[in-house]
This record gives structure tokens, sequence and C-alpha cells, in this order.
């Protein structure tokens, strides 16, 4: 729960942020809770605490979020 919420909120407060290093920091931290995120949905997954389409579907969501915060980060240090 922690991991998941933490992408969200490490976004919205990269909006704000006064530098470019910084946004960069808050976004990367976004992506390394979404990691783990990925990791735990995982588990719960595969030890029945979620079921499976559930659990298929909310790791589905987490890809493109790893996908959208990956390429941002990718396209923000390129152009330095």
């Amino acid at each position: 729960m922690r991991s998941g919420t933490s992408i969200g909120a490490n976004v919205e407060e990269s909006q704000g942020c006064q530098s470019r290093k910084d946004f960069i920091v808050k976004l990367s931290i976004a992506y390394k809770e979404a990691r783990e995120t990925k990791y735990w949905l995982n588990l719960f997954r595969d030890t029945d605490l979620l079921q499976p389409p559930l659990a298929n579907s909310l790791l589905k969501d987490c890809e493109e979020l790893l996908k959208i915060i990956g390429t941002i980060l990718k396209t923000t240090t390129k152009n330095k």
C-alpha cells in the first residue's frame, strides 16, 4: 500500500520542483516505488493473496506507469 501510493505522491511533488535535478530525483523515486509495487503485486498474486485477474490488471497498470515514468526520465536526462 505504501509503495503504491508513494508513486503518485512523488509524481505530484515533482510537478512543483524548482530545479531539473530535483524533478529527476522525485521522478526517480516514483520509478523505484513502482518497481517495488510490481514486486509486491507479483508476490500477492503468486501466494494467492490477490486473485490472478485482479493482480494481472494491477500489474499491467504498474507496467504502464513504469514505461511512462521511465520515458520521462530518459527524455529529461537526455535533454540536459
